[in-house]
């Protein structure tokens, strides 16, 4: 009979676990992974997963600050470092966890308009750790992270967002077009004034204007010596 209640009050902790053990439901200590003996019937022993964990937050649907509906979600990474406090401070601390962060999530998302929200993912995640990391501590659960893993915008909106990335687009284009027909311009005056102060240039131009026409089939050239157009441009 001895050997039987002694051997029902052998405990195995695995090695990502601890044990909290009680004794006629009062705390008595945490014991650690390996092989461990309690008291039979009268100590009873809580197994806690001290490994990372994640806490999926669901779709919650916030206004943002310039009043655009929208759906985001996020995925929570947290450890519990205190077994104790983590059975005895609150109920369930994993569903505890997660209504602070559908609150925590709700209340900072509000804060911010679209472009924002959708620019600065990180940041908010940053944000609702912070918020997260005081009542937690005192369940003994430590947040690691919070990624915001999607923002769903509606369809309208979207439509419009696509319109003024198109519009955005379009006026970069013709803000280069412009360029390089301003650049085109000057280039081409700076052409004519060398012309007109140097002569030789003149005709250096003239030149490469019938090779660019010679090289063309079926081109019939006529030279006519500049000394008789002059005469004829005098008559």
């Amino acid at each position: 009979m001895g050997v039987v209640i002694g051997i029902s009050g052998i405990r195995v902790i695995s090695q990502w676990e601890c044990g909290v053990v009680f004794r006629f439901g009062k705390f008595v200590k945490v014991i650690n992974p390996g092989l461990r003996w309690v008291i039979p019937i009268i100590d009873s022993v809580y197994h806690v997963d001290m490994r990372i964990r994640t806490m999926d937050v669901i779709p919650q649907e916030v206004m943002t600050k310039d009043s655009v509906p929208v759906k985001i979600d996020a995925v929570v990474y947290y450890k519990i470092f205190d077994a104790k406090k983590s059975v005895i401070a609150v109920e369930n601390f994993s569903y505890a966890s997660t209504l602070l962060a559908q609150s925590k999530l709700r209340d900072i998302v509000g804060k911010y308009d679209l472009d924002t929200l959708l620019m600065s993912k990180d940041k908010i995640g940053n944000e609702v750790l912070i918020t997260l990391q005081g009542p937690t501590d005192e369940w003994g659960v430590n947040i690691l992270s919070v990624e915001i893993k999607n923002i769903e915008i509606p369809d309208n909106m979207k439509r419009a967002m696509a319109k003024e990335s198109e519009a955005a687009r379009e006026k970069r284009a013709r803000l280069t077009k412009a360029s390089a027909e301003e650049e085109a311009s000057r280039m081409f005056a700076n052409a004519a004034k060398t012309i007109a102060e140097s002569p030789n240039a003149l005709v250096l131009r003239q030149l490469q204007t019938w090779q660019e026409i010679g090289a063309e089939q079926n081109s019939l050239i006529i030279l006519v010596p500049v000394e008789f157009a002059k005469i004829l441009g005098q008559k």
